[in-house]
């Protein structure tokens, strides 16, 4: 470990003479390649020279304690070095959880799909509800979030929508959304005050670009048309809107949020890429059973993620047992607890997998 954190600071050293050189600040896609390299040990190199001073610290203080006479002083040293102690199991554990491989896809954008599942009327209602309390939670982020389609029900609920989140590490942090959203709750819709369970699905998949997934012209159907639903001023009247037929995986797509019929075709084109890389990714993680069991819910879409219990205001996330009693604020996009602990628990998973082998 520690060889390759040496290996880690001196590439930052190189990293840093490197991007003062005129020939590298002249060269704009090199100088933005290097500072995200520079950006991503960064972490890293911090936390090993902290782990080293620590360390420093430690020898100094045991040299001293052997020389030193005085009561006072020696409490001192001794309280010194327990610190420091402490602070070297904390860097290590530091190091280990930043060594671990990072997902290459972890500061994408993301594409996010919301869709009702079973329960009729109060799936869609509730699928609208989490695409709300996503926007919360992408706002409170400072991310930016672009609406790519939407198709909503006469009572204010969607029966899919899909939407664009732009911000560094988004696929990081909204990843562990993947999968299936459970509802217990008396819908408006129920006359008879039992509680109902139904469920909407979502999936999250990191944007790709262009050299990512090569789509040919001869695979793509396009076709326009005028938009439809509740659109604003001449969305309704031209032939704005565009679908997108991908044949070889007979995933079609549908944008119609813009006025520009150019702007719908490059959201639907950036959907359909994103999809393309997203299945490619999944075939991918499905062939590593080890990886598989080491991530957690990122990867089955058809696993029962979390369940929001209206009656009790309880949220319980399967995966890691985590249960909240606090609905009404995650509803509102107060996310931050549930995604800290997935993310925790996805570290330990990891780390615990990298022991054994």
């Amino acid at each position: 470990m520690f060889d390759k954190l040496e290996d880690v600071c001196k590439r930052y050293e190189e990293l840093q003479l490197e991007l003062a050189s005129p020939d590298v600040t002249s060269d704009t896609n090199r100088f933005r390649k290097l500072m995200k390299e520079q950006s991503d040990c960064e972490p890293l190199v911090t936390t090993y020279l902290a782990y080293k001073k620590a360390k420093q610290t430690v020898e100094e203080s045991l040299e001293m304690l052997e020389k030193e006479t005085d009561d006072e002083m020696r409490e001192m040293l001794k309280e010194e070095l327990s610190d420091a102690r402490a602070q070297i199991e904390e860097y290590e554990k530091k190091l280990k959880i930043l060594l671990i491989p990072k997902d290459p896809c972890d500061d994408k954008n993301v594409v996010v799909e919301i869709r009702a599942g079973a329960g009729g009327e109060e799936a869609a209602l509730f699928a609208a509800e989490l695409y709300r309390m996503y926007v919360h939670y992408i706002e409170s982020r400072r991310w930016k979030i672009e609406l790519v389609n939407f198709d909503e029900t006469g009572i204010g609920g969607m029966k899919e929508v899909e939407f664009m989140v732009k911000g560094q590490g988004a696929y990081s942090v909204l990843k562990y959304e993947s999968g299936v959203h459970r509802v217990q709750r008396v819908p408006e819709t129920e006359s008879g005050g039992r509680i109902h369970t139904s469920t909407a699905s979502v999936a999250v998949m990191p944007e790709a670009e262009e050299v990512d997934v090569v789509i040919d012209e001869k695979d793509i159907r396009i076709d326009v048309m005028r938009a439809s639903g509740n659109g604003g001023q001449c969305v309704n009247t031209t032939d704005s809107a565009v679908r997108l037929t991908h044949y070889p995986s007979g995933i079609v797509i549908y944008s119609q949020t813009e006025k520009s019929q150019l702007q719908n075709r490059d959201k639907a084109f950036a959907l359909l890429r994103a999809k393309l890389y997203d299945l490619e990714r999944q075939k991918a993680h499905d062939a590593v059973a080890a990886e598989r069991r080491s991530q957690i819910g990122t990867g089955d879409r058809s696993e029962k993620i979390r369940t929001y219990n209206f009656p009790q205001s309880r949220v319980t996330d399967h995966r890691i047992g985590l249960t909240l009693y606090k609905l009404d604020k995650i509803m509102n996009g107060d996310l931050q607890e549930i995604i800290d602990a997935l993310t925790a628990a996805d570290q330990a998973a990891k780390l615990a997998n990298q022991e054994e082998m």
